[in-house]
């Protein structure tokens, strides 16, 4: 289990966090799940180290965007993924890295644990494999694609919606002797993100170079970070710099920022303390590898008697990737999807022994299950959406994961 920040940053980029052989593993597709969760960490209630890196052993792993329809069971979300709703393993034992300071520590019950983990880390690696990958086919035709938009402007403007966000999934058979690991190496060259991770895990491995944080909790303090408004960078300065000025101006990419923003204000506001809500920052610009986006963020106070799996509750699916409202934005999405989307779109992440857990929204992410690569691509859709533009953007939304495949 690797959480890393390869894209540097003092607040975003800061940690990374590696761990191996759980003490305990967790796989449901039931809400009823989250009981046994918070009994877990209530059991093995630690307290927070400070001046370390906020993972110090707990539960890592994923949930499945399709899990959210144990979070909002009004919502008709497609079934028949190839993975289960959520995977978290326990891990008592954690490296955890401080890119700032240059130092890591191992975070551990006892000193036998560590000394472990150092022989482990002295043992030499094994060989990287292949990981090319080619053959890739979408659910979706352009000319799909473009009238699962035109629909979806069709119910905006009937005021079913304000906003969904359409995707596109790319399929192929996973090749002989293809190896997660060099994949994951390919990728982070050519993607660098800040809530980057590999899940290595029996029957599903993850790979995700996500920019986008879903959720977080430190202490009492909630933080969401919502992607909204894209534009491909381009190697000429003076181009790269017209198109962070025209997605800046871009009302259609601010208003599709906006209704995210208010869509988590009014998510976190059902466990957080009044008043605290705030937005202090409206639509930034943060730029990647490959593209640049606008990017808002959301935080708040937890009242008294709200933890961080009610946090997490609060706010599931991420409404980045649902849309506005979240509720009958995910029954559009399933009618023009026609496709489960598994793990994609769905969160990665950890709820740490010490209160603390942050997790990324699964963008930007290859799933490894059954025999199958898979990955996707899309975007938010308003009234202003021009359905050629979109299908377009979904394409410059891997394309940078597809390269990792040569």
């Amino acid at each position: 289990m690797l959480l890393e920040s390869v894209q540097r940053h003092e607040n975003l980029g800061r940690y990374s966090f590696l761990a191996v052989n759980p003490v305990q593993s967790f796989v449901s597709s039931s809400a009823d799940v989250f009981d046994t969760l918070r009994t877990h960490l209530g059991n093995n209630k630690r307290a927070h180290i400070p001046n370390l890196p906020p993972f110090q052993g707990g539960l890592a792993g994923y949930f499945s965007y399709d899990f959210g329809r144990c979070l909002e069971p009004k919502a008709k979300v497609q079934t028949g993924d190839d993975v289960p709703g959520l995977v978290l393993h326990a891990y008592d034992t954690v490296i955890s890295i401080d890119h700032l300071q240059e130092r890591a520590w191992i975070v551990a019950p006892s000193p036998l644990e560590a000394d472990r983990i150092e022989r482990l880390l002295k043992s030499k690696a094994a060989p990287l494999g292949r990981h090319q990958a080619t053959g890739f086919q979408s659910n979706m035709t352009r000319a799909q694609y473009e009238l699962a938009v035109e629909q979806t402007i069709e119910a905006i403007l009937a005021g079913d919606i304000f906003q969904a966000n359409i995707t596109q999934r790319f399929e192929t058979n996973t090749p002989e002797g293809f190896d997660p690991f060099a994949f994951y190496q390919s990728l982070r060259s050519k993607n660098p993100a800040t809530f980057a991770a590999l899940l290595a895990f029996d029957d599903v491995t993850l790979i995700s170079s996500s920019p986008e944080r879903l959720i977080k909790c430190a202490g009492n303090l909630a933080e969401a970070r919502p992607i909204k408004g894209t534009r491909k960078r381009d190697a000429n300065p003076a181009r790269d710099a017209e198109l962070v000025g025209e997605l800046q101006a871009s009302r259609k990419d601010r208003a599709e920022n906006t209704m995210i923003v208010d869509l988590l204000r009014n998510d976190i506001s059902r466990v957080a303390k009044p008043g605290t809500v705030r937005v202090p920052t409206l639509c930034g610009l943060e730029t990647y590898a490959n593209v640049h986006h606008l990017v808002s963020v959301v935080t708040g106070e937890l009242r008294d008697g709200f933890d961080q799996i009610d946090l997490f509750k609060s706010v599931y699916p991420g409404g980045s990737i649902t849309g506005a409202p979240k509720i009958r934005a995910m029954e559009i999405i399933a009618e023009r999807e026609a496709i489960a989307r598994g793990a994609y779109c769905g969160a990665i992440g950890y709820f740490g022994y010490n209160g603390q857990s942050d997790f990324n929204i699964a963008i930007r992410t290859v799933q490894m299950a059954k025999g199958k690569l898979s990955l996707g691509g899309g975007g938010g859709i308003t009234a202003r959406s021009d359905p050629a533009s979109e299908y377009d953007e979904s394409l410059l939304k891997v394309a940078r994961l597809m390269e990792a495949f040569t």
